[in-house]
């Protein structure tokens, strides 16, 4: 079975840990990891890469220190090896020019404002999970119980 990975990326450590565990009902078949920066995400993801492993999933906050969300959304866009990496921008702090530079420059597949709610945020976070296992072409049936059951019968019918 391959190991699929979600990096949840905050510099703030409480916002990690709330999104952590708000995502932990997914551990028993994906991979949470977390970064503390856009520097640090880049460094984990080509350790995932490197080990045969996939990155599924990248929730990246917007305003870090050094590089921003955008930036950083922009740059896994624009690496060949994660094209088909879904990506999510998770922000209370993000202005309608940083949402428009995610949407066209960050190719963002979705938009979560903070405070999110635990089930807006693992629905979304299911729904793009198996878009990408039927993109990637990995074998659904392993990881049918956190999968998005409509998005799955839509794109399999």
């Amino acid at each position: 079975m391959e190991t699929i990975n979600i990096i949840c990326v905050d510099d703030q450590q409480e916002v990690l840990d709330s999104v952590m565990r708000d995502l932990r009902p997914l551990t028993p078949l994906i991979r949470l990891e977390e970064a503390s920066g856009v520097e640090d995400c880049l460094s984990l993801m080509e350790q995932i890469d490197d080990d045969g492993d996939f990155v599924g999933l990248v929730i990246s906050d917007q305003v870090m220190p050094g590089a921003n969300g955008t930036e950083l959304l922009a740059k896994v866009a624009s690496d060949r090896r994660f094209t088909k990496t879904r990506k999510v921008l998770l922000t209370g702090q993000a202005t309608h020019a940083d949402t428009i530079n995610a949407i066209n420059d960050g190719h963002i597949d979705n938009y979560i404002e903070k405070p999110w709610q635990q089930e807006k945020l693992l629905h979304v976070v299911k729904k793009l999970l198996t878009l990408y296992i039927i993109d990637m072409g990995i074998d659904h049936t392993e990881y049918m119980s956190v999968l998005d059951q409509a998005t799955l019968f839509e794109k399999l019918r």
